[in-house]
C-alpha cells in the first residue's frame, strides 16, 4: 500500500499474523527478478558468441539429372489410325513393348504388296544395268578391232606409198635415161646432117638416123608419160591412206560414242536402283512404325490419344511416361545477389514435402528429417522467373534419399555459406549486408595445413 496519509495504520496490525504480509515485507521477490534478469541477459549475450551458419533458402522441386530420365512423350513418326492398344496407364513396361498399333491412313502405302512390287522393279533395273555392262564390252571389242584393222590398214597402206615412191622414183630413172638418149640421138642426127652435106655420109644413113631420133623421142615420151602415171598413183596411194585414217577414227569415234551413251545409260539405271533400293528401306522401315514401341523401361503415365479408330499425324504425341530407373536431383533457383556465393560442391540442406521436418537454418546439425545435398551444376543464363538454377544432387557422405520420391515433388533447400556468431548475422541483417563473400583460396589452406 501507498503511504500517502499521515496516519499509518502499520502498528494496528502487529499482533496479526498474515502470511502473505510478512513475504510482501520480507521484499525477498525482488532479489530473485534481478537474478532472473542477470541470468538472462548472460544467456544472451553467450547465445550471441555462439557459431551461426550463414544460409541461403530457396523453393525447388525434385528433377533429373540426366535428360532420357526425365518424363517424355512418345510420338507417332509417321501418320495413321489407331487400331489397337496394348497398355493403359500405370502399366510398366519394358524397352520394345508394343504400346499401340495403327493402320495406315496415306494411299501411296494402300498396295499390301508394295514391298514385293518395289523388290522386282529394283531386280529388273540391276538387269538393265547388267545388259549395259555387256554393251559396254562388246563396245570396247568393237573398238578394239576397229583398232587393230586400222594398224593392218594403215601398215598396207604405207607399204603401197613406199612402192607407188618407188616406181616415182623407178619411172624419173627411166625419164632421165630418156631425155639423155633422145639428146645424144639428135646430136648424132645433126652430124649426121653435117656430114650427109659434106657428102661423107649417104642420103640412107641420114634417113635411118632420124628414124633412131624419133624413135628415142617416142621412148622419151612414153618415160615422162609413164613418170606422170607414177606420180599419179602416188597421189592416190596417200589419198587412200588418209581416207583409211578418217574412216577408221570415223567408226572408233562412233562406237566411242555409243560406250559412252551406254555408260551413261548405266549410270542412269544405278541411280535408279539406288532410288528404289532406298524407297525399298523406308517401305521396309514404315512398316516397322506402325507398332509404336516402348524407347525404355518406363511407366505409362498418361495416354493422350485416346479410343479406337482415332487419326493422329505425323510427330503428334501419343503417350507420356516415365522411366522406370532414374538419378534424382534437386532444381532449386537463387537471387543474382547470392549467385557469387554458390560454387560446385557446395553443401545443402534439402527438406523434401511430405517427409515432416525440424528445421534449424543456422544449426544444421541440430535440424531433424533433412536430407544432404551438394551443388552439382549452377546455370550461366538466369532464368525466365530472373533467378539462377542450381542443380544439386544426393551427398554421397550423407545417409541416401527417400525411395519414394518422385519427379517433380516440392523442396525447401538450405545453402549452407560460412560459420560466424549468432551477433554478426543479426547486425549483417539489421544492416541489410549480404552473406560473407570471402572465401580462402586452396592454395592458403595448403600452405597453412603444411
Amino acid at each position: 500500500m501507498l503511504n500517502i496519509s499521515k496516519t499509518s495504520i502499520r502498528g494496528g496490525f502487529k499482533n496479526i499474523q498474515l502470511s502473505i504480509l510478512e513475504e510482501v515485507e520480507g521484499k525477498k521477490s525482488g532479489k530473485i527478478v534481478r537474478r532472473l534478469m542477470i541470468g538472462t541477459l548472460i544467456t544472451i549475450i553467450l547465445i550471441m558468441f555462439l557459431p551461426w551458419t550463414q544460409n541461403i533458402r530457396s523453393q525447388g522441386q525434385v528433377t533429373t539429372l540426366k535428360p532420357d530420365q526425365r518424363p517424355q512423350t512418345v510420338h507417332s513418326v509417321i501418320g495413321g489410325r489407331i487400331e489397337k492398344w496394348y497398355v493403359q496407364e500405370g502399366d510398366l513396361v519394358k524397352k520394345g513393348d508394343t504400346i499401340a498399333f495403327i493402320s495406315e491412313i496415306k494411299d501411296n502405302y494402300f498396295d499390301p504388296q508394295l514391298l514385293d512390287r518395289t523388290a522386282n522393279q529394283t531386280e529388273l533395273k540391276k538387269q538393265s544395268v547388267d545388259s549395259y555392262d555387256e554393251k559396254v564390252n562388246a563396245l570396247d571389242n568393237q573398238i578394239s578391232a576397229l583398232s587393230d584393222q586400222r594398224n593392218l590398214k594403215l601398215k598396207q597402206g604405207r607399204i603401197k606409198l613406199n612402192q607407188a615412191q618407188l616406181k616415182v622414183t623407178n619411172d624419173s630413172i627411166s625419164l632421165v635415161a630418156a631425155q639423155l638418149n633422145y639428146k645424144t640421138t639428135e646430136e648424132q642426127y645433126e652430124r649426121y646432117v653435117k656430114l650427109n652435106k659434106d657428102g661423107l655420109k649417104s642420103l640412107t644413113d641420114l634417113e635411118n638416123r632420124e628414124v633412131k631420133k624419133q624413135n628415142s623421142y617416142s621412148y622419151l615420151i612414153a618415160a615422162e608419160n609413164k613418170y606422170l602415171a607414177s606420180q599419179s598413183e602416188l597421189i592416190s596411194v596417200k589419198i587412200e591412206l588418209s581416207n583409211i585414217q578418217v574412216k577408221y577414227e570415223t567408226d572408233v569415234a562412233k562406237s566411242r560414242s555409243d560406250k559412252f551413251s551406254a555408260l551413261s545409260s548405266k549410270l542412269n539405271s544405278e541411280g535408279e536402283v539406288n532410288k528404289l533400293e532406298n524407297q525399298f528401306s523406308n517401305y521396309e522401315k514404315r512398316n516397322t512404325l506402325y507398332y509404336i514401341l516402348a524407347p525404355q523401361d518406363c511407366y505409362v503415365t498418361k495416354l493422350i490419344s485416346t479410343g479406337i479408330g482415332e487419326t493422329i499425324k505425323e510427330g503428334s504425341p501419343v503417350v507420356n511416361i516415365m522411366p522406370y530407373n532414374y538419378d534424382l536431383a534437386i532444381e532449386m533457383y537463387i537471387d543474382p545477389i547470392d549467385l557469387p556465393l554458390v560454387s560446385k560442391g557446395e553443401k545443402v540442406r534439402i527438406q523434401f514435402d511430405g517427409w515432416p521436418a525440424i528445421v534449424f537454418s543456422g544449426w544444421p546439425n541440430a535440424s531433424y528429417g533433412t536430407y544432404g545435398g551438394e551443388v552439382y551444376a549452377i546455370d550461366q543464363y538466369i532464368s525466365p522467373n530472373g533467378k539462377y538454377r542450381v542443380l544439386v544432387r544426393p551427398d554421397p557422405q550423407d545417409h541416401p534419399w527417400p525411395e519414394a520420391l518422385r519427379f517433380g515433388g516440392g523442396t525447401n533447400s538450405i545453402m549452407l555459406l560460412d560459420d560466424v556468431p549468432i551477433w554478426y548475422e543479426l547486425w549483417r541483417k539489421v544492416n541489410g549486408f549480404p552473406p560473407n563473400y570471402y572465401r580462402e583460396s586452396k592454395s592458403a589452406k595448403t600452405k597453412q595445413d603444411k
